[in-house]
């Protein structure tokens, strides 16, 4: 999935600032329901039952506490049950059912390929299909500020995404300064990223 998380009108200026999420480092948690059948969580944003992924970046939605961002993965064995504990009132809580033949939530049965909001201050029980089940889960508190998107850009006003559109003509991205769109790493050199502020984190 490529997932896209809003800024609030506050932070949609910030330096440029990015956090590796490396395979290793993402939390990955099994939970067996009463009959023994497991449902496998990857925890990409969001605690879950005392366990915190990695940190966001710190001007991100998601690094506020009081966002309450959760982005989770859940795949389940055919006829297992988990339960999606309650968060906070009055967010954003949708699942994506991705893959299945048929997912009960709360007692309402769910076809394959559909999204479904559910209350976020409430349980939410899961029942998967006769198939392996997987669901994508997005949680967030809403920012509560218009939205006026154009290509890839997305700000509060037309005035400023004519504005941000104009500052990309004039500079792209604040000066590019590589000869071709898509430098990348020497294949030798490993995995590895480089932040804006010159550090270098290679995978663990």
């Amino acid at each position: 999935f490529q997932i896209w998380l809003n800024l609030p009108r506050e932070d949609k200026m910030a330096e440029p600032c990015f956090s590796m999420l490396w395979g290793p480092t993402v939390p990955r948690l099994v939970r067996e329901d009463d009959a023994g059948k497991r449902t496998d969580l990857t925890l990409v944003a969001g605690a879950f039952d005392g366990v915190t992924p990695p940190a966001p970046p710190p001007r991100s939605w998601a690094h506020r506490a009081s966002s309450e961002v959760a982005i989770w993965t859940l795949k389940m064995e055919p006829g297992a049950r988990f339960t999606i504990p309650a968060a906070a009132e009055g967010l954003n809580r949708v699942l994506y059912f991705f893959r299945g033949d048929e997912l009960v939530v709360a007692g309402g049965r769910v076809p394959v390929g559909v999204a479904i909001a559910v209350r976020s201050d409430a349980d939410v029980p899961l029942l998967a299909g006769s198939e392996e089940t997987e669901i994508l889960m997005l949680q967030g508190r809403p920012i509560g500020e218009p939205v006026v998107q154009y290509g890839p850009f997305v700000m509060n006003s037309e005035q400023e995404i004519r504005q941000t559109f104009a500052d990309y003509q004039r500079t792209r991205f604040g000066g590019w300064p590589w000869p071709k769109d898509g430098p990348v790493h020497p294949r030798d050199a490993g995995r590895r990223a480089r932040h804006p502020d010159g550090r270098e984190e290679e995978a663990p």
